[in-house]
């Protein structure tokens, strides 16, 4: 019961493969850290470089008890590709996952969680408002999908899909948050930016004063600023090793 069965796959993988492996089992100790987890709900993908193949969390653990080697590697249909790994996975919880996968291939890495501040907001009918600095890279690349249960009917992949378009956050209605990277430090990073966001509309709402809404005009032209400052060299790329570290710092058997 309180044992987890920890396979070493440092050597019986690709260089490319065990970096996505360290950095996605990071962003899950981050989002613990964060306190935005869930129990064992909630998933994080990514795909492994040059392949089609993705990483995501072993169903059954929590996400500070998941390492780099006992992430479960599936392919797009989330069939387990490892034969004799101990773990399984949710498949219905890759549902979402593999509907962005199949058609973003733009994007490494997906992360969707059920933090109180996303359900909240994306329960809302305006959805998020321009209120704040982060509220501005999350409005630049904005999109909604509406609730229709949960979310392992086929049909509802193709709706998500094309209300994603090209956008790299989402909010669904009633259920939560879901962002997407072209790095998994891009994703967290577009994961903070979104939370942070609807943390200050909810704390400004409960004013009950009458807020500054952000110019539309500037919202419009904010996004190629937003690519700047939160993606790539500038963005994910030049964070994530601070955030590497942080967590190596409050406990190193991430990486094992």
């Amino acid at each position: 019961m309180f044992e987890i069965p920890a396979p070493s796959l440092k050597d019986k993988v690709s260089s490319a493969e065990w970096q996505t492996r360290v950095d996605l089992a990071a962003c899950y100790r981050l989002v613990a850290m964060h306190g935005w987890d869930d129990l064992i709900y909630t998933h994080i993908s990514a795909r492994i470089p040059d392949t089609d193949e993705y990483l995501i969390n072993a169903f059954g653990l929590a996400f500070d008890e998941i390492t780099a080697s006992n992430l479960v590697k599936i392919d797009i249909h989330g069939n387990i590709l490892d034969s004799d790994s101990p773990f399984e996975i949710n498949p219905a919880g890759f549902t979402i996952h593999s509907a962005v996968h199949q058609v973003r291939h733009d994007a490494m890495c997906v992360l969707h969680l059920h933090t109180n501040e996303t359900i909240a907001v994306a329960s809302l009918e305006e959805g998020l408002l321009p209120l704040s600095q982060y509220a501005m890279f999350a409005l630049a690349s904005m999109s909604y999908h509406d609730y229709e249960g949960l979310a392992v009917n086929s049909d509802e992949k193709l709706r998500l899909q094309a209300d994603l378009g090209d956008k790299n956050f989402m909010l669904l209605r009633n259920h939560g948050g879901m962002t997407l990277g072209q790095t998994i430090g891009d994703a967290f990073m577009h994961m903070y930016d979104l939370t942070r966001a609807c943390q200050v509309q909810l704390q400004i709402m409960s004013t009950d004063m009458k807020p500054i809404m952000v110019e539309q005009a500037i919202v419009d032209n904010i996004k190629a600023q937003a690519n700047v400052v939160h993606s790539g060299a500038t963005g994910g790329q030049k964070s994530w090793p601070a955030m590497l570290r942080k967590v190596y710092k409050a406990d190193p058997s991430f990486a094992q």
